[in-house]
């Protein structure tokens, strides 16, 4: 066993220690204990230009000091990785902060100060890149820099200059302070490739030169550049408004409105450069191919992978938004984005390569990521990392690039690679390789009925307008769909009805992208619209949603209303830190969520995962959440409100205050207030009647996203005569009989299934009280039968039956029927079965009015049964968009059910 591996690692092991401790020794007590901050270097820089050394050796001594110490600290005491990456941020902040200010002095002196109109001095604003912008900068990295100006103007001073001059020589005098190598060093080696036009392009350019840069130049992979971007100095500009600016210019260019896969191949392309360039530089080198930040699985292609998914979608879920991979994996994961695991196994396998990198770097301190050939110095890795022998080391270096890599190739390459395995491994249909959707080619091999509706569509003028490209792509995703129909992953009606879902989106190509880069969410979609129809209905209105079958989770999961409010509220602050939280954006947030969980549990439905039962469920459940969702958030934005919260209560009736909405289902509401901080009664009337119309705006306005709800408020007190929102004692008088305005009985009818939506829980006891008040009133049972009778024969004649057909809901025998009579049972016996006053359900309600007696045996449970079955026959018809009404023999059971029941109810046939 070596001397490295049989003591504790040492820092001294690194030639680049020796050296500074040789040079040094006296300087290493300027430094306190523990890692450097932000405070500590300028304070050692300000010690040594006490000492004697101008501000360029001051610099450059502090950087060796600094590195010194955290050799020391990482080596020895095992400090954690981001305590490294924090401090040589902090290095490169103090050290940029401290040059700018001393060369905006030296051209202040030659030109004259540059000041805007008011006399400010203009600012420039040096925007870090990579990991320097993540704070994760490594240690003996370069720095990639950025510089823009403010604005354009001319200096004040005896020679004016253009600001563009005056800050090329600002940027001029920071390379000599920073990047120049000395007898001390260098500070940092200066990258400004990134700026606009690379390397041909100014040092320096103004923020009106960047704007137009990003939208007329700006290419794909420098969206992914300027993710991690941020100013790093000067510090006072940091958050600033003038700096707001820039953030505003920054954010549209890397993060899209929509779903962005259209970035797959400008990312496969950068990746394809910079691996061939790892591989041209390891030609005859086999040691450069264990280079652990670009080779295959190195480091490199965990941030590729981290950047992909958050330019895909941060544009709609800002809270996925960070500079750093480590915190953006997390995020991931907590978004549903990534699995926790792989996100788990990218973590580990970042933090062992970038301690790997910062080893090799400690040795000789070169800007290198190759492991080193002599035993001694990847002895010395080994041990400083556990306590390990070199083998182990390799072993577990070797295991986390597999894990990089497949996780990488799976996500990036899976587009293209399942484009080029067509012909190698597909079926006779299926083509030889990527052919235009109007290559007669490709229809030959089609199959009949789908190259026929292929050939009409390929020649009209929306297909034939479509760039190459995209014809390629449509191509190449009809030959999926043939190869799905051939291998029986999909119907022949499966594929017509994804031509017609793609044709409206012929311009949309972000959705074609997607599929095109993520096969299995084109096999998923196939599938879902071979099982139904309303499916691909839901998906021509609202196309956004298909992101949603990237998630293989998805099928077996349950809405989770905790969950996806939180979810909610951290979109939207996630939104307010990008200060782009205006109202439009919340209309837009709701619709799309709503949409995303909507079509959850459609895809659950078709899929069988969910009852008819469990479906309203989870839809009553979700509308729930979205109504109390939205009056917060529009009462946050009510210029009126005079509270933290509304005291205001969303009344539900119908079907979802039953619990038994559907895809599509209008919202009955009624809306209450009882607000004991509004001393005057017509204020606050006034006030939460403007409130509620801005609430019915937020609920029913489409915008670009689409529509949330259609709302009806027909139910109020005196109906669409009546107030838009009620206080609730004027409510309760109005229920219970008090006074001239009284409910009629429809209206008591309507109550037995109403139940607070959203609101406080004192509105909603006081709603219940009145609720139960209504139920348990003493009533006329005969005036009751006839009333309610009289009421569900005007309602069957106005929906008339085709003869010799049965409509589930409105014919004799139907789920109306078995609502009316639960409605009758609840309203004349709940004073004496007080059980019955629950809104459990209509099945519930009769299997409890069996049990109390109230209807013959079993007479109850075959209506319950009949009732669940019909629900199931509707739901499943519109599903399908089929019709709701049948050959009377297949449902006779179940109408023979509810008729037993009706005639036990109303003594009627």
């Amino acid at each position: 066993m070596s001397a490295v591996q049989s003591a504790a690692p040492s820092a001294a092991h690194s030639r680049f220690v020796q050296r500074i401790r040789r040079r040094y020794e006296a300087e290493r007590a300027l430094l306190p204990p523990g890692a450097p901050g932000f405070e500590t270097i300028v304070a050692l820089v300000a010690t040594l230009r006490e000492r004697g050394r101008e501000l360029p050796a001051a610099l450059r001594v502090a950087r060796q000091l600094v590195l010194e110490r955290l050799a020391v600290l990482d080596v020895e005491d095992a400090a954690p990785l981001e305590t490294v990456t924090a401090t040589m941020t902090w290095l490169a902040e103090a050290s940029l902060e401290l040059a700018l200010a001393q060369a905006r002095l030296d051209a202040d002196e030659r030109y004259g100060a540059a000041l805007d109109a008011d006399g400010r001095p203009v600012d420039l604003w040096i925007i870090g890149m990579g990991k320097l912008g993540a704070r994760e900068l490594n240690v003996s990295s370069d720095i990639d820099l950025i510089y823009v100006y403010e604005d354009e103007g001319q200096t004040a001073g005896p020679r004016p200059v253009s600001f563009h001059e005056y800050f090329a020589f600002v940027a001029k005098r920071l390379y000599a302070l920073v990047g120049e190598t000395t007898e001390d060093g260098f500070v940092f080696r200066v990258d400004l490739a990134l700026r606009p036009n690379g390397n041909s392009g100014p040092p320096v350019v103004s923020l009106g030169m960047l704007e137009e840069y990003f939208q007329v130049q700006g290419r794909e992979w420098e969206r992914f550049a300027w993710l991690k971007s941020r100013i790093v100095a000067p510090r006072a500009a940091v958050g600033t408004q003038r700096a707001l600016a820039l953030r505003s210019l920054v954010t549209p260019f890397v993060y899209r409105r929509y779903l962005d896969y259209g970035v797959f191949e400008g990312l496969r392309q950068l990746h394809r450069k910079i691996r061939d360039e790892a591989q041209r530089r390891a030609a005859g080198r086999p040691e450069r191919a264990n280079d652990v930040k670009l080779s295959r699985g190195g480091i490199r292609e965990i941030e590729f992978i981290v950047q992909l998914m958050q330019v895909v979608r941060g544009g709609q879920f800002p809270e996925i938004r960070t500079r750093s991979s480590l915190r953006a994996l997390g995020k991931l994961a907590a978004g549903g984005l990534m699995s926790p695991e792989t996100a788990q196994r990218l973590a580990d396998a970042y933090a062992l390569l970038r301690r790997i990198e910062h080893r090799i770097q400690y040795l000789d301190d070169q800007q290198t990521h190759l492991l080193p050939t002599g035993d001694e110095d990847l002895a010395w890795i080994a041990a400083s990392l556990d306590g390990g022998d070199t083998g182990t080391m390799l072993d577990r270096l070797c295991e986390a690039r597999e894990t990089v890599a497949a996780e990488f190739d799976a996500l990036l390459m899976e587009g293209a690679g399942g484009a080029k395995s067509q012909g190698r491994n597909g079926c006779r249909q299926c083509g030889t390789g990527p052919l235009p959707i109007d290559s007669e080619q490709l229809l030959e091999k089609m199959p009949a009925a789908l190259a026929e509706r292929l050939r009409h569509w390929a020649t009209q003028p929306r297909v034939q307008a479509l760039r190459d490209e995209s014809r390629l792509r449509l191509g190449r995703l009809m030959q999926a769909a043939a190869r799905g129909i051939a291998e029986g992953g999909c119907t022949e009606q499966a594929a017509l009805r994804f031509v017609d879902w793609v044709e409206p989106l012929l311009r949309r190509e972000s959705y074609l992208a997607l599929l095109a880069e993520r096969p299995e969410v084109q096999r998923r979609l196939l599938r879902l619209l071979g099982l139904a129809r309303w499916p691909m209905q839901y998906l021509m209105r609202h196309p956004g949603v298909i992101d949603e079958l990237a998630d293989a989770r998805l099928q077996h999961q349950r809405f989770d209303r905790e969950s996806f409010a939180a979810e909610l509220e951290e979109r939207r602050a996630a939104w307010d830190r990008a200060g782009e939280c205006d109202e439009e954006r919340l209309l837009d947030m709701l619709r799309q969520a709503h949409h995303a969980e909507v079509f959850r549990t459609l895809v659950r439905d078709v899929e069988g995962e969910l009852t008819v039962e469990q479906v309203a469920d989870d839809l009553s459940a979700l509308a729930d959440t979205m109504l109390a969702i939205t009056v917060r958030w529009a009462w946050s934005r009510f210029r009126q409100a005079h509270r933290e919260q509304p005291a205001l209560a969303v009344i539900a009736y119908g079907k979802l205050g039953g619990k038994e909405l559907g895809y599509g289902s209008d919202l009955d509401v009624v809306f209450l207030f009882d607000d004991a901080d509004e001393a005057d009664p017509a204020r606050a009337q006034e006030i939460y009647g403007a409130f509620v119309r801005k609430l019915i705006t937020w609920l029913t306005l489409r915008t670009a996203a689409g529509e949330l709800f259609d709302i009806d408020t027909a139910l109020r007190p005196n109906g669409n005569s009546g107030l838009l929102v009620t206080s609730i004692a004027s409510f309760e008088r109005y229920q219970v009989g008090r006074g001239s305005n009284t409910a009629w009985t429809w209206e008591h009818q309507a109550i037995t299934r109403a139940r607070c939506a959203a609101g406080g829980p004192a509105l909603a006891a006081a709603f219940d009280a009145t609720r139960r008040a209504v139920l348990v009133a003493e009533r006329d049972p005969q005036a009751l039968r006839e009333e309610i009778g009289a009421m569900r024969r005007k309602v069957r004649d106005a929906h008339p039956v085709r003869a010799g057909r049965y409509d589930v809901k409105h014919s004799a025998g139907g789920m109306m029927d078995v609502e009316f009579a639960v409605q009758y049972l609840v309203l004349a016996h709940s004073r004496t079965h007080p059980e019955l006053i629950g809104n459990l359900g209509n099945i519930a309600l009769l299997l409890i009015a069996e049990d109390g007696g109230l209807l013959p045996a079993g007479v109850g449970r075959a209506a319950a049964d009949a009732y669940r079955e019909l629900r199931r026959a509707q739901h499943t018809a519109r599903l399908d968009e089929q019709p709701t009404q049948f050959e009377p023999e297949r449902l006779a059971p179940q109408r023979d059910a509810v008729l037993a029941l009706w005639r036990a109810v109303f003594g009627e046939g």
